[in-house]
């Protein structure tokens, strides 16, 4: 067992880095897009507490919420509101903050400004004036949820996060047919009084085979994490009333790819025949370019499969 770190050290290693964190560039006329805590506190990073505390004011989605957290770390930098119903207007208004030489840093209620949460439009209209946007790392649902289940893998490393899923039933089937169909793990958020539908619908649309992972409350005191096939899913919801409450992150594993070593050679006996046939009319090099497109196998395994023919034709 590892020991704790003694309290009376913290300050020192705390110290210690954010005097090296202190030291870094600071750029004015700046827009800091900075990741805050999807629940715990702890999780802000010592960066973001720096960018907070630098910058001039802070364009927040919900400014009362941001108080909680910029309170909890000593941060007195003054707020602006800037979320979906005013982010044409609040974007104009940091621009313009940005262009007198101040520092605006971005933040959202919860994770990433700009990803499934307002600051898109910000950070758009920033770039689009010429001035400098620094994204500042940190929590994220999405990146937590998958590193809690193990979906993604070396041989199967994809992920598709498709932000909210739509609220009526006949519209979320379409956009579930849509994204689960693809060779990746889809990752996608769902509110708590929807979740029971959602699943419902994500096994009419994929089967109850297909497995299925739950990210509640991450980060938060009751965090709830569990994987299981989709016929499982709705009795695992049902359990307990505390599931009906807190934000999922669902991650529906991508579909099982079974190698079909019959139909791969009959594939490939019907490439060879085809390739036999170009090489009375075309050079080798131009079979494997056009094969290459055709195929999307490489264009110099073509080459030299090509070859190796021409060689075998003419022997």
């Amino acid at each position: 067992m590892t020991e704790n770190v003694p309290l009376q050290e913290v300050p020192d290693a705390w110290n210690r880095v954010s005097e090296r964190v202190d030291t870094q560039s600071w750029p004015e006329q700046a827009l800091y897009v900075v990741a805050t805590p999807i629940g715990n506190l702890g999780d802000l990073t010592l960066r973001a507490w720096q960018a907070l505390s630098r910058a001039d004011i802070i364009a927040a989605e919900d400014t009362r919420a941001t108080r909680i957290l910029l309170d909890a770390w000593g941060v007195s930098t003054p707020l602006m509101a800037s979320h979906r119903h005013n982010e044409q207007t609040s974007a104009v208004a940091i621009v313009q903050r940005l262009q007198s030489g101040q520092r605006v840093a971005l933040v959202s209620d919860a994770g990433a400004p700009a990803v499934s949460d307002p600051g898109s439009v910000v950070v758009q209209a920033v770039l689009a004036a010429g001035l400098r946007v620094i994204p500042l790392p940190g929590p994220s649902a999405v990146i937590a949820a998958l590193m809690a289940t193990g979906v993604t893998t070396d041989a199967s490393p994809g992920f598709i996060f498709a932000g909210f899923s739509p609220t009526k039933s006949m519209a979320r089937q379409r956009w579930m047919r849509q994204w689960s169909s693809l060779p990746a793990a889809l990752v996608f958020y769902e509110a708590p009084h929807r979740i029971a539908a959602s699943v419902q619908d994500l096994q009419t649309v994929v089967g109850p085979t297909r497995r299925v992972a739950f990210a509640r409350e991450l980060t938060k005191r009751f965090e709830e994490v569990a994987t299981m096939p989709l016929a499982q899913a709705q009795a695992w919801l049902a359990e307990g009333s505390h599931r009906e409450q807190g934000e999922y992150v669902v991650i529906l594993h991508p579909p099982e790819v079974i190698y079909d070593e019959a139909a791969e050679l009959e594939q490939s006996a019907g490439v060879d025949a085809w390739l036999e046939a170009l090489l009375e009319v075309m050079s080798v090099r131009d079979i494997a370019r056009v094969a290459a497109r055709v195929t999307g196998q490489s264009r110099d395994a073509l080459y030299a499969r090509v070859l190796a023919m021409k060689a075998k034709n003419s022997g």
